[in-house]
C-alpha cells in the first residue's frame, strides 16, 4: 500500500506547481459532482468535545471508496498545534483493499479552497477583480491562491482579530500580481469587494457582517461556520443571498443554514456542476456558499494524488496488508516464525 508524508506532498507541488496543482484538483471536483448520483453519501460521523470535533468522512463511489479522519479544535493555536489535522485513506471498492494512505492536513486545505472556487465558478460574477478575506489562519493563503488561479484578482483586502497572523499572511502573500491589503475592520475589508470569504475559527454564533456592508452582486464563500452552534452570519442576512450547500443533510447540521432550514437552499452544489440548476442568474444577485466540507472533495483530492503519485513515483510502499500463498491461512503469518517450544502439543 503506497503511503505518502507531508514531505510527499510538497514534493509533487513543487514539480508540478501549485496553480497546476489546483487545476487537476477543480477538474477531478467538477467531474465528481457532477456524477453525484453515482456515489453512496452519508454525512460524517462526529464527536463533538467541549475543546473541538473529531470527524470521519466516508464516500463510497462505484470503482473508489475513501474516508478522512479529520479534528477541528480552535483553541489548539495556543499550545502550539494546528486547529485542524487529517489522514486519509483510499481504496479499491472491488476488493476492499487499500491503495493509499495520505497525510490530508495539507490536502484538506487545498481541497476545501478547490471546492470554493468550483462554486464561485458558477455563483461568483466572472469579472470579479477584488476579493476579501476574514480570517487569516491556516486556511487563508490556500483560499486567496486557488481564487487568484481563476479569476483575475488585482485586489485583496484582509482582517483578522490576531495581528500576528495578519502579519504572516501578509508575509506569505508578498510577490504576488494582485495588490494585498491590510484593513483595520471586517466592514473595511468587504466594502465593495466582489467575492468575500469568511474564515474565521471561533466556536461560536457569530454574524461578522450584515446585508447592508455589501455591494449588489457580491459572492460570499462561507467556510468558517462548520459544526453545530457554529455560525458567521445571521438567519437575516441568510434571507436576501441565493444559498447553496454541498449536501443538506450535513449542511443542515452544520452550516450556515442549521438557522433557517432546507426552504431556502437553492442548490446543492452538484446541481450546479451537472447544469441541473443555473447558477448566477444576474450581475446583482447576492450568491452564497455555505462550505462545511463534505467526503466527495477528499475523494476527488485522493484519486487525484493518488494518480499524481504513480505518475511521479512518489510515496512508500509499506507491507501494511499481509501477503499470503493461501489466504485462507493468515495465521501462517505467526506460525512459521514461533519457535517448536512456543508450539502448542
Amino acid at each position: 500500500m503506497k503511503t505518502l508524508t507531508v514531505a510527499d506532498i510538497q514534493k509533487l507541488i513543487q514539480i508540478i506547481g501549485l496553480q497546476n496543482f489546483f487545476k487537476h484538483v477543480i477538474t477531478a471536483l467538477e467531474e465528481d459532482f457532477s456524477h453525484w448520483n453515482e456515489f453512496i453519501l452519508s454525512p460524517r460521523h462526529a464527536t463533538l468535545y467541549p475543546q473541538g470535533v473529531i470527524e470521519l468522512m466516508p464516500i463510497a463511489g462505484q470503482q473508489l471508496y475513501a474516508f478522512k479522519y479529520v479534528n477541528g479544535h480552535p483553541g489548539n493555536p495556543l499550545q502550539d498545534k494546528l486547529t485542524v489535522v487529517a489522514i486519509g485513506l483510499l481504496s479499491h471498492a472491488g476488493s476492499g483493499y487499500p491503495l493509499m494512505i495520505s497525510e490530508m492536513t495539507l490536502l484538506t486545505a487545498l481541497r476545501t479552497a478547490a471546492t470554493g472556487v468550483l462554486a464561485a465558478k458558477y455563483l461568483a460574477r466572472a469579472e470579479a477583480k477584488s476579493l476579501a478575506i476574514i480570517g487569516t489562519g491556516a486556511q487563508a493563503e490556500f483560499q486567496v491562491l486557488a481564487f487568484a488561479g481563476f479569476f483575475k484578482l488585482e485586489e485583496v483586502r484582509f482582517f483578522d482579530i490576531d495581528p500576528e497572523a495578519m502579519d504572516k499572511f501578509s508575509r506569505n502573500m508578498s510577490g504576488q500580481a494582485f495588490t494585498i491589503i491590510p484593513c483595520s475592520s471586517i466592514i473595511e475589508t468587504v466594502l465593495n469587494a466582489d467575492i468575500v470569504i469568511t474564515a474565521t475559527a471561533a466556536k461560536k454564533r457569530q454574524s461578522l457582517f450584515e446585508f447592508e456592508d455589501i455591494s449588489p452582486g457580491t459572492h460570499i464563500h462561507a467556510m468558517g461556520g462548520d459544526c453545530p452552534g457554529k455560525t458567521e452570519l445571521s438567519a437575516q442576512f441568510l434571507n436576501h443571498a441565493k444559498l447553496v450547500v454541498e449536501y443538506k443533510p450535513q449542511s443542515l447540521v452544520e452550516g450556515e443554514v442549521q438557522q433557517c432550514g432546507a426552504d431556502l437552499i437553492y442548490a446543492e452544489l452538484w446541481e450546479l456542476a451537472s447544469k441541473t440548476k443555473p447558477g448566477r442568474q444576474n450581475n446583482d444577485e447576492i450568491t452564497f456558499f455555505d462550505s462545511v466540507g463534505f467526503a466527495l472533495e477528499d475523494y476527488s483530492i485522493l484519486r487525484v494524488v493518488y494518480e499524481l503519485a504513480k505518475d511521479y513515483q512518489l510515496g512508500t510502499e509499506l507491507p501494511l496488508i499481509p501477503e499470503l500463498t493461501d489466504p485462507k491461512n493468515l495465521f501462517g503469518l505467526l506460525n512459521s516464525n514461533l519457535t517448536s517450544s512456543q508450539k502448542p502439543l
